[in-house]
């Protein structure tokens, strides 16, 4: 009886440290971390956290049928607050994304970078423009091949509040003027 009731008392002072780590979730045991410059506190505070997406993408060249994805984000500061990943999981019928976004402040050039990892063999990462604020928007613009041109893109953070925030991913046109292509909602978890 004696060695049962040790072991129980052994085996239950192993686990519950385990098991209360899991249900907390490995994330939230991480240390915060400090941004590194205001830029990036500005950054974290309007994006970090653990997000709920849904993603609408507009019928159009890029989407004949239109469609759809709903999953999940987690943002968060890294590399001594310096720069901002943002993990991207989602699924639907526009089909199955994952991928990861770092954003860093580069002081030097006065502007945010973008670096983009997502599930395309045929092209996984690239640098993926630059960003700015907007006033209280958040806006990346870059370029990217389209039918054999150079195309402009714009992915704009908009209606940001502390429990969501759009990311509107658009095209130029031609005229100058963006076609929204795909929008996403985010929730906070």
């Amino acid at each position: 009886m004696k060695r049962i009731s040790l072991l129980a008392l052994l085996v239950g002072s192993v686990a519950a440290p385990f098991l209360f780590y899991v249900a907390r979730g490995a994330r939230s045991s991480q240390p915060a971390v400090s941004a590194a410059s205001p830029e990036m506190d500005r950054l974290a505070k309007a994006l970090a956290g653990d997000w709920n997406t849904t993603e609408k993408m507009e019928r159009g060249e890029f989407f004949p049928n239109g469609g759809s994805r709903h999953g999940q984000t987690h943002v968060y500061l890294a590399a001594g607050g310096t720069t901002l990943i943002d993990e991207v999981h989602s699924d639907g019928s526009a089909g199955k994304l994952d991928g990861i976004v770092v954003i860093w402040w580069d002081k030097q050039a006065g502007l945010y970078r973008f670096f983009t990892c997502f599930n395309d063999p045929s092209s996984p990462c690239e640098l993926r423009g630059t960003a700015h604020w907007d006033g209280d928007a958040f806006v990346n613009d870059y370029e990217a091949m389209v039918g054999g041109k150079m195309t402009k893109w714009r992915d704009s953070f908009i209606q940001i509040t502390p429990k969501s925030h759009s990311l509107v991913a658009a095209v130029d046109d031609g005229n100058g003027n963006y076609e929204t292509l795909i929008t996403t909602t985010s929730t906070r978890r």
